[in-house]
């Protein structure tokens, strides 16, 4: 599957920052920046309704499609284990997960694509100990098995910071046979932490799966650090369907040791995603990561279909 007609027309909204919304908005303590253990409370479960309702409603606004990640970024083996998660504990969160969003968002009436979240074994940021493509696919699979189980409609990888965890997410979606997403980020120069490029890492993810991947996406830097990676002719970007920016300017390595949100402004950050659209053909799935809300979306929706970017249908 390498196209989104299978999910939606026109363009599909979704979410944003979701750890810096519940942390600097709601005040949340969030151990590890995980999110998934507020399923477990009625009031974490309160929490997470209303940031996703905001999203349900500007998607209403808009007449768009939406696509709602579940709260399991952090929700893998190695993360899970520091917050008192083992495999079984965890496994119920996945399904937990789906069910929850899915309920969420029944009542909505546009189209919504439920979509597991799977985060990076590392950091995000720095790739430390890397895995070859084998032991990523290992490492990922019972994580993406368990949302196939659930009826996910799609999973989709977010902060990968090499080409070969990618390979391997990818190989274990296709074994489970549920459509995949490989989100990478990338430094200020457009590179990925690795130092690959984008354009190497989706070649590397393209050849050893056949393809197999719905679109790419990339998330967690601003859209002027995205441009670098994108910038020219070649035939690779039109496999990036989606973009999830921050709102700030920062490097990834200044975002670590700051206190306080950069939330930047969500009229700049929507310019500079109508700077990315004239790369970026197939760019239809748009949203925010850390330091963006329902606002920062709402201003990127508003100003893409304003300037004629792919209507819903």
């Amino acid at each position: 599957m390498n196209s989104h007609s299978a999910f939606f027309d026109g363009i599909a909204l979704t979410d944003a920052g979701l750890e810096t919304v519940l942390i600097f908005n709601d005040g949340l303590d969030l151990p590890a920046f995980a999110a998934f253990p507020l399923l477990d409370s009625e009031v974490g479960r309160a929490h997470l309704e209303r940031y996703y309702q905001d999203f349900l409603d500007l998607a209403d606004r808009h007449s768009t499609a939406l696509i709602l990640e579940t709260p399991t970024w952090r929700a893998n083996p190695d993360w899970a284990a520091q917050l008192g998660y083992d495999a079984s504990s965890l496994s119920r969160i996945q399904y937990d997960s789906v069910a929850f969003v899915r309920g969420v968002a029944e009542t909505s009436p546009n189209p919504v694509v439920v979509s597991g979240s799977v985060g990076p074994r590392g950091d995000g940021y720095v790739p430390g100990a890397t895995m070859s493509s084998k032991q990523a696919a290992a490492y990922h699979s019972a994580q993406i098995a368990d949302f196939a189980s659930a009826g996910a409609d799609l999973v989709t990888s977010f902060t990968f910071s090499y080409a070969d965890e990618g390979v391997g997410f990818a190989l274990a979606a296709a074994d489970v046979g549920i459509p995949a997403v490989v989100g990478f980020t990338v430094e200020t120069d457009g590179r990925l932490p690795s130092g690959e490029s984008l354009a190497q890492a989706v070649h590397r993810v393209d050849e050893a799966t056949d393809g197999s991947v719905a679109w790419f996406m990339v998330n967690c830097a601003h859209p002027e650090h995205v441009l670098p990676g994108v910038s020219g002719n070649d035939e690779w970007r039109a496999r990036i369907g989606a973009v999830r920016a921050n709102a700030s300017r920062m490097s990834h390595a200044e975002l670590d040791e700051s206190e306080s949100l950069d939330a930047g402004d969500p009229a700049d950050l929507a310019s500079n995603y109508l700077v990315l659209r004239e790369q970026l053909i197939n760019l239809r799935v748009l949203g925010g990561c850390c330091g963006t809300d329902v606002s920062h979306v709402s201003a990127i929706a508003d100003a893409w279909l304003a300037s004629g970017g792919y209507q819903p249908v």
